[in-house]
């Protein structure tokens, strides 16, 4: 280790930024039972320290989890949730079999501009309730054909496996987002649809909320879907190539592949389905201008990705949660095996040609030689003490490093090697 920052409680993952700074996020444990979300201790801050640790801002805004990052204007862009309750999802035109008692988080994205250093506003928004569709109850809200209105969401869809899963009320659960300036999009991903959505950044908060408006021409409706067209019926269980996927950025600009996406595919569902392997997948989306280009009728292309990382025997790779991956500028990727805390770099061949093993736990680093162990995750999983959310490789000229003093010092043998 060259340098850490001490927080003093866990946090989920950070980012450090070209000014060197970190933009930092809490971990999203909340009280309860297993995997549910508890709105009074919903409420978590993201936050810019400097090298020393020291908060220069932090933010609040709306139910926030999984995913933040620092937009080009300064502004920080963020995932959050809102809360609707069993009564107003009913009245939106969802199945009322199929209804948590607290009612359905429903997916929002919030911009928020730090004013000061506890405060910060709310510059635009946008929120998955107000691009609903439903083909269920024809005197409720959202009424209309489910097929032929791709840009909108299915309110039902999934709704009766997610009634019996663990956290019932978390209908979308979003756990990633990227933000292209090129093309001032979003794109996030909606875990429980095993899809990616981009959205139009281009518009008002007032356009984001309705059908028209920015760049795109279709106000806050999705400009693009890939991983499940079951999600919109243009397709069958055959045609699903997502699995509950994390991290899906796009390939920056300059770096082998840009403009193309990269997804973490994790290779599970709910607890009825488990694919047993991960993969990382390049996709080719099917951009026209700012727009993406689509058959009436027929799935979002491609039909396949241009890129696929496995493992040589597939269940050798199996991450079913977290994760992450980066596109590297010599062409290769850099992996993050997440719930068995791995980082590895492979080749566009897929051979491996890196590979470190978290060795930090919850209680103290592990010895050499020492496997972790897993830990109960919820009542149906586990995964590893030693697991990782998310990882990012820097290069040495990466300006957030520079006139950091990353020397090695002599290594500190703290616990000694297995069998010493």
């Amino acid at each position: 280790m060259v340098y850490k920052w001490e927080f003093g409680a866990p946090v989920l993952f950070a980012r450090l930024l070209e000014n060197g700074n970190l933009l930092t996020f809490p971990s999203p444990k909340a009280s309860g039972a297993p995997g549910r979300y508890v709105k009074e201790v919903d409420r978590r801050r993201v936050r810019e320290v400097d090298r020393n640790g020291n908060t220069l801002w932090e933010c609040a805004q709306g139910s926030m989890h999984h995913d933040a990052l620092k937009m080009p204007n300064g502004n920080v862009l963020l995932l959050s949730r809102q809360y609707k309750t069993a009564k107003e999802a009913e009245a939106a035109g969802a199945n009322p079999d199929f209804i948590d008692p607290d009612g359905l988080m429903a997916s929002h994205i919030v911009e928020a501009k730090p004013t000061g250093p506890a405060n910060c506003e709310i510059v635009w928004e946008w929120s998955a309730w107000d691009h609903l569709i439903q083909d269920f109850d024809t005197s409720k809200a959202n009424y209309g054909k489910v097929a032929e209105h791709p840009e909108l969401i299915d309110l039902n869809f999934r709704l009766s496996e997610l009634s019996t899963y663990t956290a019932p009320s978390d209908w979308i659960h979003s756990n990633g987002i990227d933000y292209n300036p090129e093309l001032d999009q979003i794109i996030l991903s909606p875990r429980h649809f095993s899809e990616v959505w981009i959205i139009d950044h281009s518009t008002t908060t007032t356009e984001a909320a309705g059908h028209s408006g920015g760049k795109g021409g279709k106000g806050g409706d999705l400009l693009y879907r890939w991983g499940n067209p079951q999600a919109y019926r243009a397709g069958t269980p055959d045609d699903q190539q997502l699995f509950w996927q994390h991290n899906i950025p796009w390939i920056a600009p300059g770096l082998p592949g840009a403009g193309n996406i990269l997804i973490f595919n994790n290779g599970a569902e709910f607890s009825d389905f488990w694919r047993g392997y991960s993969s990382v997948d390049e996709i080719v989306p099917p951009v026209d201008g700012v727009n993406y280009r689509l058959d009436p009728g027929l799935a979002y292309s491609p039909v396949e990705p241009v890129w696929v990382y496995t493992a040589a025997t597939p269940s050798d790779f199996f991450s079913y949660q977290i994760s992450g991956m980066q596109r590297l500028p010599n062409g290769n990727t850099f992996i993050c095996d997440g719930v068995h805390g791995t980082l590895f770099e492979v080749t566009p061949a897929g051979k491996t040609v890196w590979k470190y093993i978290n060795p930090l736990t919850g209680n103290g680093p592990l010895r050499q030689g020492e496997s972790a162990p897993f830990e109960l995750f919820n009542a149906e999983r586990q995964r590893q003490v030693n697991h990782v959310f998310r990882a990012y490789r820097y290069a040495p000229e990466y300006p957030g490093l520079q006139g950091l003093d990353l020397t090695p010092g002599e290594p500190i043998e703290l616990y000694p090697p297995l069998g010493n």
